[in-house]
């Protein structure tokens, strides 16, 4: 998961040098064997893996001057932003509705183009968040009404999360440990018999909403897992599909970052939900979903902790970072703070991948300034050291934004780096995505979780993938 920017030790070792145990570059000593691996010899370490580079690199050009009046800070709009092809040929652009969103239906109150909506789903969409965390649901009973909610189940908003229960299973053994088998699971997950940990509900997560889909998993090292996403789908105003998926990577050395990665998640999801049926342009509205994104984590430093008192000053506030994407009426629109990234894979696979993010971090940054080239910079300890997160501690809110418009179909893929640290270049990421990913997103992003976690697992591991289609011309309907 990210790190904010912060010195730290790295002894270079993939693998303990007592037990060939996997080691993470922060490691003081062995978590298995012990081994002080700070009296590692130089000769035995080797340097960081640097980052592939990209194929053809991604050029964005400014955002044009905010207009008077407007919400928000400004954003860059198709007709803005040729873009390129798989090929690296320029792509045509398309014009922007400048006659303003589509108007809401009388009678009806509908927030003003680019107010972002609250980051709580409406009952009457499509949206779910992935593994709500259960710390985080409140109750909310009915307004007006004395007593709690009826058997029958209510509307989703109106009732909290519970744990998933298996159907068939008995409830001893649902009590009973996983791994002895015998011993029964106390309140805090633990056995109390052998004492092993018991999978919680965001240790994996699947889901599969139309033509979108996702899956995440906590790993093989981490202790929980502190990703989270959002996929959706619904209608744009002239009936046509659109999806979208969102994707939130906890700060590790934040407080708090699994809430921050959910609630980020959650609101950004909440509001290209919105947004996107009113008219609001897809581009536009998914800044104004980081915007929301952002607003959400910022409001878990501002409560109080359980006896009422303020948080300890000292400790940091909840963090993440967050990507998504929007494939809607022919335009495949990104969005990103931090490092986590989106990659386009054609279909045809004679032709290149493309990676269509640019991440917010050190060695990108002394990359970018020419301080350093690129092997230089991604051979440095402080490579990965994120430069732009959500939080309340965040240096600025800078959302980036992109549309493309491709002139062929693939599949798009929405991730962390938990996956791209295992297929960093477009082509390594194009060779992990199975051929039929387009017509099965759910079992491709099964395959690439599985190829991350092949790979060592050292990190979460969330991907989303969103097929997008080209339909060729005359192909209309009848």
């Amino acid at each position: 998961m990210s790190q904010k920017p912060k010195p730290k030790p790295s002894h270079g070792l993939a693998a303990c040098p007592g037990c060939a145990e996997p080691l993470d570059s922060g490691d003081r000593f062995c978590g298995a064997c012990g081994y002080d691996l700070s009296a590692v010899p130089a000769a035995e370490t080797e340097p960081d893996r640097p980052t592939v580079a990209i194929v053809t690199p991604v050029v964005w050009p400014a955002a044009p001057p905010r207009e008077a009046g407007s919400l928000s800070t400004a954003t860059q709009h198709p007709g803005d932003l040729p873009g390129t092809d798989s090929g690296g040929r320029d792509l045509p652009t398309m014009p922007v509705r400048t006659d303003g969103p589509v108007p809401a239906p009388p009678g009806t109150d509908a927030p003003p183009s680019g107010t972002p909506p609250s980051g709580t789903p409406t009952s009457g969409g499509d949206f779910e968040l992935a593994a709500p965390d259960p710390r985080t649901a409140v109750q909310v009973d009915p307004p007006g009404s004395p007593q709690p909610a009826p058997p029958a189940p209510p509307a989703p908003p109106a009732q909290p999360p519970q744990p998933a229960q298996p159907p068939a299973a008995a409830p001893d053994a649902a009590a009973l440990c996983v791994a002895c088998r015998a011993g029964r699971v106390d309140t805090d997950g633990y056995c109390e018999n052998c004492g092993h940990a018991q999978p919680r509900e965001r240790d994996h997560m699947e889901q599969e909403l139309g033509s979108v889909a996702a899956v995440s998993d906590r790993g093989l090292r981490h202790h929980r897992n502190e990703d989270a996403f959002a996929v959706s789908a619904t209608t744009l105003p002239d009936g046509s599909p659109a999806a979208l998926a969102i994707v939130c990577d906890g700060v590790s050395s934040a407080t708090r970052p699994d809430e921050a990665s959910a609630a980020a998640a959650q609101a950004a999801g909440a509001s290209l939900l919105a947004a996107l049926p009113r008219g609001i342009h897809p581009q536009q509205a998914m800044h104004e979903a980081i915007v929301a994104a952002a607003e959400a984590v910022n409001s878990l430093a501002e409560e109080p902790g359980p006896d009422g008192a303020e948080h300890d000053p000292h400790r940091n506030s909840p963090a993440c970072t967050i990507v998504g994407s929007v494939v809607a009426d022919g335009l495949l629109v990104v969005g990103w703070v931090g490092d986590s990234r989106v990659y386009w894979v054609p279909d045809d696979r004679t032709t290149p991948a493309a990676r269509l993010t640019e991440d917010d971090s050190w060695a990108a940054q002394m990359v970018a300034a020419g301080l350093m080239n690129e092997a230089e910079a991604y051979a440095d300890e402080r490579a990965h050291a994120i430069t732009g997160w959500l939080g309340a501690d965040a240096y600025e809110l800078d959302p980036h934004t992109a549309a493309f418009k491709p002139d062929r179909s693939g599949v798009v893929v929405v991730c962390t780096d938990g996956l791209w640290n295992y297929a960093e270049g477009a082509e390594d990421m194009a060779r992990a995505v199975p051929p039929d990913a387009a017509g099965r997103p759910l079992g491709a992003a099964q395959v690439l979780v599985g190829h991350a976690l092949d790979g060592g697992g050292h990190d979460n591991i969330t991907v989303a993938l969103l097929p997008f289609t080209v339909t060729p011309p005359g192909a209309g309907s009848a």
